[in-house]
């Protein structure tokens, strides 16, 4: 390791510090190669520097190999950086959980008639104007901007030439059959954009409306209100803060309390708080502000954002803040600047969201059955996320893939994700879903721990994915304990047995099972996540297997009765899979009549 330090060169790049088991620990940047990697060392006798942070030094101490990537510029290695963390999940970095893109409205001023719409991702146009970003409540306010100003209503009305049900409604004023100039059309425009500016407005708006339905006993319609109203209101922080001056700031604070550390964000347009977002990062040891400062803003201002604000506050000076606003610039073709405030007003923002973190933190539930998972099974990490898998088919029909997943102290059901699978057995199928997973991790980055539904040969392959992608994530699987070579699920028929991954006292790994009494709460909390994500795999399997029932009936039409279904579906393995097979495929299962049949049925379909 000396040597590789010693050569390492003077150019830009990533390094990564990796342990005596080959596991990864860090991953970080550098302008220089050399000087960085050289700073964290002592040579005579060799050794961590003195002047490194307890986390830093303790990561050092650990460290017996390292690697490194040469870039082309400092802010090529940010990015890589960020990248590799979030597919990664190295020991030692800050990782932080937010991979959403927040919903932005925009207008296009190119179109003729323009209309307010929302996008995640920066649309193609020169003259877009863009408003946001909405933590929530986007969908529901633009609902309400349409149902008050007569705007075109649907993309599609334009193009028909001739007024619709919208008309008369009144609600569109019928550009398409020319009953509007498009300077007049343009006036409604702004009057939606003052209202998306108003949201007092928009709240109170709803609230009458709320009312009158709840007065005419429509209380569905109340009910859809309430849930507008609460969409709304619930990405707001109410304060007194207006800047005198006009301007668009997105600011961030970062707070460490114990072993959490909470994330604010607020959005400030034209001098007013619009809204506001939060992220909670659990850490094993404590991390470095900064850090979790550059994280931060790496995540929230991706390749695909637009950015709306004209200057970027922060609660805390950091080392990487010049090099980031650089970054920035260059990715948005703008002058960036990230800046901790010294004026009285934009110091006030800070305050407000130190106080807000303070909130948030309030309402953290701490619990220690996470903590004991982790020292009962030699876990790397306290689980705060997990991710639950489990896979369902009948006969080989309708074969599907489940994902579900805890973060936080409940089931964030926004991360669940379904799976159509191909496999033949349960292995199989279950090594596409987890490799499907794996595949994602720089996208969605990975979760603390894997639970996988399943015995000693679903843990080696999990284990086997997870260390092909390089990823730090425990695993853990539960199966039914076998009776008469069969699992039974049926309550009291066998005991649940856990499967884990022990450390010998000579250094090597081994496969240890456990039986936890019925009444253990860590077996009790672990079943709750698999018996959920067997439900969710269920719910999924049913509705695909009906999907398929439905259109193999429309076949029966067509003269493919049962027994030529069977052949088919044994072959090909899914209705997806015959839909997708050429004509030459088909014939070789049946004939070149039934073939034909088959694929003119389809092509009706399509």
């Amino acid at each position: 390791m000396i040597e590789k330090i010693k050569s390492l060169p003077d150019k830009p790049g990533v390094y990564q510090y990796f342990d005596e088991n080959g596991k990864l620990l860090y991953i970080g940047k550098a302008k220089s190669l050399k000087k960085r990697v050289k700073s964290y060392f002592r040579f005579n006798p060799f050794r961590p520097a003195d002047n490194l942070s307890p986390r830093i030094y303790k990561m050092i101490s650990e460290a017996k190999d390292i690697n490194y990537i040469v870039v082309e510029s400092e802010n090529d290695a940010l990015i890589l950086e960020n990248s590799l963390i979030k597919q990664l999940k190295p020991k030692y970095n800050i990782l932080l959980r937010d991979d959403k893109t927040y919903p932005y409205i925009y207008v296009n001023y190119d179109e003729e008639f323009p209309r307010l719409e929302i996008t995640r991702k920066v649309v193609k146009g020169k003259n877009i104007k863009y408003y946001g970003p909405f933590s929530s409540g986007a969908s529901a306010i633009l609902k309400t901007i349409y149902e008050e100003i007569p705007l075109i209503q649907s993309k599609s009305c334009i193009k028909s030439k001739k007024v619709c049900l919208y008309y008369q409604l009144k609600k569109c004023l019928g550009p398409c059959e020319g009953l509007i100039s498009r300077d007049e059309y343009l006036k409604y425009v702004n009057k939606a954009i003052k209202l998306l500016h108003n949201k007092e407005k928009i709240l109170d708006i709803l609230n009458k409306k709320m009312q009158k339905f709840a007065e005419n006993l429509q209380f569905e319609e109340a009910a859809e209100i309430r849930d507008r109203i609460k969409a709304i209101e619930s990405a707001e922080i109410y304060s007194n803060v207006d800047l005198a001056k006009l301007e668009d700031l997105d600011v961030f604070v970062v707070e460490v309390f114990d072993k959490k550390a909470i994330v604010i964000r607020i959005f400030v347009r034209e001098g007013k708080v619009v809204a506001s977002s939060n992220n909670i990062i659990n850490f094993q040891v404590l991390p470095d502000k900064g850090e979790i400062y550059t994280r931060a803003i790496l995540e929230f201002y991706n390749s695909e954002t637009p950015f709306t604000s004209s200057k970027i506050l922060v609660g805390d000076d950091f080392e990487e803040r010049e090099w980031l606003s650089t970054t920035l610039s260059e990715k948005f073709k703008k002058n960036i600047k990230i800046i901790t405030p010294t004026s009285k007003e934009r110091k006030k923002l800070i305050d407000l969201a130190k106080i807000n973190a303070l909130e948030v933190m309030k309402n953290q539930k701490e619990s220690t059955i996470l903590l004991e998972i982790k020292n009962l099974f030699n876990l790397e990490n306290i689980p705060y996320k997990i991710e639950v898998f489990d896979t369902s088919h009948m006969q080989g029909r309708a074969i599907v893939g489940a994902m579900i997943v805890w973060e936080n102290g409940k089931f964030k059901k926004s991360d669940y994700r379904h799976y159509h699978l191909e496999g033949k057995d349960e292995y199989s199928q279950m090594k596409e879903l987890l490799t499907r997973r794996a595949k994602s991790f720089e996208k969605d980055s990975p979760p603390d721990l894997w639970l996988i539904d399943g015995g000693v040969a679903q843990f080696n392959l999990a284990k086997e994915i997870i260390s092909s992608s390089g990823a730090n994530v425990d695993i853990l699987a539960i199966s039914k304990e076998k009776i008469d070579l069969k699992a039974h699920r049926a309550k009291g028929k066998a005991k649940d047995k856990i499967y884990y991954q022990w450390r010998m006292k000579n250094g090597e790994w081994k496969i240890e099972e456990i039986k936890l009494s019925e009444n253990d709460k860590r077996l009790q909390f672990l079943q709750m996540l698999r018996d959920e994500a067997h439900r969710f795999a269920i719910e999924f399997h049913r509705k695909t297997k009906l999907k398929e029932d439905k259109k193999i009936e429309l076949l029966k039409i067509k003269g493919i009765g049962k027994a030529k279904m069977t052949k088919l579906l044994n072959y090909f393995g899914s209705f997806e899979n015959i839909k997708k097979a050429k004509f030459d495929e088909l014939k070789e299962v049946l004939n070149e009549k039934d073939a034909q049949n088959i694929v003119v049925f389809f092509k009706e379909k399509s």
